[in-house]
């Protein structure tokens, strides 16, 4: 567990320092360390479950279902301070953010990083919420940074819409800890989701089934689902570009990730229930209904922000409805898709930031000519919509390709919908791409000194990703869907 505890001091130790260091330079550079220090940690920890299996205690677990996770949202964090590092300066120069907001910016993006962190290896569900609500106070802030009228009622919209929803995720803990009273003869085990997991057929199945209900609903707020997602498009339109990186590419799949724990739980506990199957059948309705309806806003987006931030409704929806399916191969598509999506939304927001600087706004109709103003951010814009499309060779067709074969096999009248919605998703985004990319460059529009890196190489992931996806990934994903589809335990 060294390795998990120095993953978790760094960004702790990260956002206390910020709040000292008075030089924006230096801070961008020291953020820039402290998330490549936490990178190589969880690559650490990665290697230790990869040679010894799983490994929990009293307060952590680390298992196939969150390392992964893990590793992947300290390689985001890094690759989106590297791209932060210009972008933020770039900011500064034209007098959007104080000396004094850039601390609080990079202050709080290690807090940030933490509370996920956190989120994702705590092996308590009280301190999973405390967790997510703080995520949710540190992209406020984040959200806000700006000090615009816009900003500011985004930050509002997003505290009160997310602050409601988790609230009824705590209500939701409080009935499953009620649940675990009853079974569990030691009180301060009714949070450990292990000593849950072992016990879950023994749990209440109405109260488990009620709790799961406020949870999802609680969760779902953060990840997006429709109709609990008005927050997510102003959150993106309005904060820093890099927040945007690491809020689609991230904490939407932390939010997940906490609902698809509690389904674990529930799933056991209504196995001989009149309807054991109502966990998955919520998530397939919640992740349907958002697929779509994200889909169809695509096409009424006028912001670059806001419409990719309904791409990301989208596919946090497609990768809900495949958990709600069940089974090893929807569930090894979902968290492939997990994986895939946050590499490819994530290279898109970097890439989004250098065109709205280009065109210096965020406004679609004006951001035009990109291939011929400045090339490399022109190509990587049209390579990464077409990742996110689903274009072959690239990783999302791979994992969207796997969750239709799975809707075929279970729910064969539903891949109408699927493909339907994959069709109106890629018309949505591919209407606006194409001026964008190919369109006449307005007068004056010149090019901006960019850092492709971060791009490049997720993109690359993404592409190896869609041709071959390496035997140690593979066995994770694979132990981690026989966990969640309830095949065995840990």
């Amino acid at each position: 567990m060294e390795a998990l505890y120095i993953t978790l001091a760094l960004p702790v130790c990260g956002a206390l320092l910020f709040a000292l260091v008075r030089d924006a330079r230096l801070a961008s550079t020291l953020n820039l360390f402290i998330s490549a220090a936490s990178f190589v940690s969880t690559l650490w920890l990665a290697i230790q479950v990869l040679s010894h299996g799983s490994m929990h205690s009293t307060h952590f677990l680390v298992d196939p279902f969150n390392i992964y996770l893990l590793v992947l949202t300290t390689l985001v964090g890094m690759t989106t301070a590297i791209f932060s590092r210009p972008y933020m300066q770039h900011v500064c120069a034209e007098g959007r953010c104080s000396i004094h907001r850039m601390r609080l910016y990079h202050s709080m993006y290690q807090a940030f990083m933490f509370t996920m962190l956190l989120a994702l290896s705590t092996n308590n569900l009280g301190v999973l919420w405390v967790s997510v609500e703080g995520a949710t106070l540190a992209t406020v802030l984040l959200v806000s940074l700006y000090r615009t009228p816009e900003a500011v009622e985004a930050a509002w919209k997003y505290f009160i819409l997310c602050g409601v929803g988790i609230a009824q995720a705590l209500f939701g803990t409080v009935l499953l800890y009620f649940a675990a009273q009853h079974v569990l003869s030691s009180p301060e085990e009714g949070l450990n989701w292990m000593i849950l997991y072992q016990h879950a057929s023994s749990l209440n199945p109405t109260v488990m089934g009620i709790a799961f209900v406020f949870l999802l609903v609680g969760y779902g707020t953060k990840v997006g689902l429709v109709p609990m997602h008005q927050w997510l498009p102003d959150a993106h339109s309005e904060g820093p570009t890099p927040m945007s990186a690491v809020l689609s590419g991230l904490l939407l799949n932390v939010a997940l990730y906490a609902v698809v724990r509690i389904k674990i739980l529930t799933d056991g506990a209504l196995v001989q229930s009149p309807h054991p199957q109502m966990a998955g059948h919520l998530l397939m309705g919640f992740g349907l209904i958002s697929f779509l309806v994200a889909g169809l806003f695509l096409h009424r987006q006028r912001d670059i922000k806001r419409m990719f931030s309904y791409s990301s409704i989208e596919h946090m929806g497609l990768a809900t409805f495949a958990f709600g399916i069940g089974g090893p191969l929807a569930t090894f598509g979902a968290l492939l898709h997990m994986l895939v999506h946050s590499l490819t939304k994530s290279a898109i927001f970097v890439t989004v930031g250098h065109a709205t600087h280009i065109a210096g706004t965020q406004r679609i109709e004006q951001i035009r000519g990109l291939i011929r103003t400045q090339p490399e951010v022109g190509w990587g814009l049209l390579l990464g919509v077409a990742a996110i499309a689903g274009f072959p060779p690239f990783g999302l067709f791979t994992s969207e390709f796997l969750l239709l074969t799975a809707t075929m096999q279970s729910w064969p009248w539903l891949t109408v919908s699927l493909l339907l919605g994959l069709g109106i998703a890629f018309a949505g985004l591919f209407r606006h791409l194409h001026p964008m990319v190919y369109g006449k460059a307005p007068q004056g529009q010149q090019a901006v000194r960019v850092n492709m890196v971060p791009v490049a190489l997720h993109l690359l992931l993404v592409l190896w990703l869609g041709l071959a996806i390496p035997d140690f990934l593979s066995n994770w994903l694979n132990l981690a869907a026989t966990l969640i589809s309830g095949k065995g335990l840990l």
